[in-house]
């Protein structure tokens, strides 16, 4: 798998995780303490997320880290 295809299995996980809970982008970007636009390119796979907005993201949605990078498995 190259890197841009991972980037991209991750942020659709995290989207996918945030709109199960009903959060918008707007509202998880607030709680991590960064811009909309910053998790916006997350989500479309077009950064290289930090391990720490990694595990941001992950306590603002109230899961492990793990389920963020687990790319292998079905949303």
């Amino acid at each position: 798998m190259k890197i841009n295809q991972l980037q991209q299995k991750i942020g659709q996980r995290i989207r996918f995780l945030r709109e199960s809970k009903g959060i918008s982008q707007q509202n998880l970007a607030a709680v991590c303490n960064f811009e909309k636009a910053n998790l916006s390119r997350i989500e479309a796979g077009r950064t290289n997320p930090t391990i720490t907005t990694l595990y941001k993201i992950s306590q603002a949605l109230e899961v492990n880290i793990s389920e963020l990078v687990d790319v292998e498995k079905k949303n």
